[in-house]
């Protein structure tokens, strides 16, 4: 099975709760992402969220909270690896 990850803009929302991430639904039936993603930034920093799909996002973004993208060192407009998780184990949200 080859992992399917796409690199999209990760942008910061205040109305998006904590441990959760809106994405395209579109680009998360692409990806294959059913209820988590897992975002990973310049191969450093792996996060991973909930995830629900929302048609009103656009579809090369994800929007996270921006309280938990901060504290996490994660600037508005980052490009990162996006994709379904690898493994069950060590999930944050």
């Amino acid at each position: 099975m080859r992992v399917r990850e796409r690199r999209l803009r990760i942008r910061r929302r205040e109305e998006v709760p904590r441990g959760q991430a809106r994405m395209n639904p579109k680009a998360m039936e692409y990806l294959g992402i059913r209820d988590r993603v897992e975002i990973v930034v310049g191969g450093k920093k792996r996060l991973v969220f909930r995830v629900l799909g929302l048609d009103s996002v656009p579809e090369n973004e994800v929007w996270c909270n921006a309280d938990e993208l901060r504290e996490q060192g994660v600037a508005d407009n980052t490009i990162a690896a996006v994709r379904a998780p690898l493994a069950t184990t060590g999930v944050r949200a």
